[in-house]
């Protein structure tokens, strides 16, 4: 068995847990998710199965899209509903127009200082850990990329809205931004995960419904195919010889190739993925070969 797994993560529920999950459901050792999702939050966790772990990297590099409610004047410690309160102010009034208006000025690049319960690294420690113990210790703020930003509701002390990011954001980071901007504070009340590059919600599977296939011998034809997780790359076709030559580890020179340094899919003649590949000197050459 070998593809990906398009999983709708229930609440309440880590990453590596549904990754636990499935290796029990298919006896299948040989399995890894494409970046963590809050235990709190529900949404798309596509989980990479037997030689599909070779693209796992290009999946964790994909843009993500989430939907976010922010309650406001109350500000947590873990900077989302599970924590404790540690902060309340007051509400000033917003318009549905003041918000929209203040979401727009945050697309583009940003530095974002990453929540003290999260799973980043500082002297080989993470921050949750040392969050653990009482203390708050200080964090490189990191670059990122808001691609769009779209308000939904406005009700009272909450927003709801949609946000379409680049990796490594924090959505319990950027609530918090949010409300500072608002002039008050407050905390991520509710995180959906709506889709990881190509992978969506409309196209996911619940646990329930992978246990279903699974009974009926049916989960391996819902996976999909390792190739899903390169639709960024452009690709090219070459022929069954030059496919051999590839597998072979060696390089084929042709013209007309996509510009130096390029990463590309390639495919044999029967439309399988034989490799991927870069450009280097008017040749293509082999990277991550599959069989």
């Amino acid at each position: 068995m070998k593809g990906i797994l398009n999983l709708l993560k229930p609440p309440g529920m880590t990453s590596h847990d549904a990754v636990s999950e499935i290796r029990r459901l298919t006896g299948i050792r040989k399995i890894g998710h494409t970046g963590t999702l809050d235990p709190g939050a529900a949404g798309v966790l596509p989980l990479c199965i037997g030689q599909a772990t070779r693209v796992a990297e290009y999946v964790q590099n994909m843009d993500k899209t989430y939907r976010a409610e922010l309650k406001l004047g109350t500000a947590t410690d873990t900077e989302d509903a599970a924590g404790n309160i540690i902060e309340e102010k007051p509400v000033p009034r917003i318009s549905f127009a003041d918000v929209e208006k203040l979401l727009a000025g945050f697309v583009g690049k940003r530095l974002q200082t990453p929540p003290m319960y999260s799973a980043v690294r500082i002297k080989g420690k993470r921050l949750y850990e040392i969050a653990r113990q009482g203390r708050v210790v200080e964090r490189r703020p990191r670059l990122v990329q808001f691609y769009k930003l779209r308000l939904l509701q406005l009700q009272e002390n909450k927003i709801l809205f949609d946000v379409t990011c680049s990796r490594g954001t924090y959505i319990r980071s950027l609530c918090r931004d949010i409300a500072e901007a608002l002039g008050t504070v407050g905390h991520m009340s509710f995180l959906l995960r709506v889709s990881v590059g190509p992978f969506t919600i409309a196209n996911s599977l619940t646990l329930e419904e992978c246990k279903l296939l699974q009974a009926e011998s049916k989960l391996a034809e819902a996976l999909l195919p390792l190739d899903s997780a390169l639709v960024l790359l452009p690709y090219i076709n070459i022929s069954v010889m030059e496919a051999q030559q590839l597998k072979q580890g060696r390089w084929i020179k042709r013209a007309n190739l996509p510009p130096e340094g390029t990463l590309v899919r390639v495919y044999d003649p029967a439309r399988q993925l034989v490799a991927i590949a870069q450009i280097k000197k008017n040749s293509v050459r082999p990277q991550k070969v599959f069989t």
